[in-house]
């Protein structure tokens, strides 16, 4: 674990790809990894860009790229796909659209398959952004499957989140009824040459009114991908609300829930992962049936587990 994270710090492009492969199969000695990597961090700028399939957040990302790259800094993105039923592995494949940028050696693109995460984001997705940041990027890019009320989990790894609409999508009901408008650091309306822009703005402009602070309301702005017209905007807004953050208690409270709630989650998935191990290797519980009670059975083993476990360390 060591020589790879000291070949991550050499710029070994290699470590790279396959410590984050390692994160995403699960390695025995991942935690050790991690615990590297985190070290090593370079605090580059994360921003995530959540909304709906079909609003544009894979050209979007492309043209962030060509912005951010013209400004001399290196990017990295991490586009989470979701899972194939068959492979596991990521379904669409995001970086089709970035391929202009595949030769580059400042860009980093990989695909993620969420496998399940009920957030979008696959716990591997965190490591991975870590393990970029130990890389020396500038600035990752977080890129997520879609809109929801379980997309609120991208708000535990990133800095800035970027909510992605369209107009005449119906997107803005959704993500009022969501929550999203509680983790939107600032709204991007793509596409919008389309009819319904003005509407769609409007609209916005009255929920953005609900949590804006004496400090701060959170930004809207306007972008067409397809004429590269407003990523210059999306950029300064951005770097905006990176400097907010680290010039206010509000940086430090965002950072502080942060690593909390990923210090339970890192616990959460240890106990998961000891209590499966477990059931697994005592094949003499009853099986689950079709009409099992499964409050009974989820009640039996972990009771099980809690007494017949090892959990001491000491045999």
């Amino acid at each position: 674990m060591h020589e790879i994270v000291e070949r991550i710090k050499q710029k070994d492009i290699r470590a790279l790809a396959r410590a984050i492969t390692m994160v995403e199969n699960d390695h025995p000695e991942k935690l050790e990894l991690l615990s590297d990597v985190f070290s090593q961090q370079k605090h580059a700028v994360y921003v995530g860009l959540t909304g709906s399939p079909g609003a544009g957040k894979s050209s979007l990302v492309n043209r962030l790229i060509t912005q951010i790259r013209n400004e001399g800094k290196t990017v990295a993105v991490i586009a989470i796909d979701p899972t194939s039923p068959f492979s596991g592995g990521a379904l669409l494949g995001d970086r089709v659209r970035m391929n202009e940028h595949f030769l580059d050696e400042g860009v980093f693109i990989r695909s993620m398959a969420t496998r399940g995460s009920l957030g979008g984001l696959a716990r591997a997705t965190k490591d991975a952004v870590r393990i970029c940041d130990a890389y020396g990027f500038d600035v990752i890019l977080v890129e997520t499957v879609g809109v929801g009320q379980s997309e609120l989990d991208i708000m535990k790894i990133v800095d800035t989140t970027a909510v992605v609409l369209t107009p005449n999508s119906g997107d803005v009901l959704q993500i009022f009824k969501a929550g999203i408008m509680e983790i939107a650091d600032l709204f991007v309306i793509n596409k919008a040459d389309l009819h319904g822009f003005g509407k769609l703005k409007a609209l916005l402009k009255e929920l953005v009114m609900i949590t804006a602070t004496e400090e701060r309301e959170t930004p809207i702005v306007k972008t067409i991908t397809t004429e590269n017209k407003g990523i210059d905007k999306l950029w300064m807004k951005i770097k905006e609300h990176h400097d907010y953050l680290y010039r206010t208690e509000e940086g430090k409270r965002k950072r502080t829930m942060q690593q909390e709630l990923e210090v339970y989650e890192l616990i959460r998935d240890e106990i998961w992962r000891d209590v499966e191990q477990f059931v697994e290797a005592r094949k003499h519980f009853q099986p689950i049936e079709a009409d099992a009670d499964p409050y009974r059975l989820a009640k039996d083993w972990y009771t099980r587990w809690k007494k017949e476990g090892d959990h001491s360390g000491d045999g």
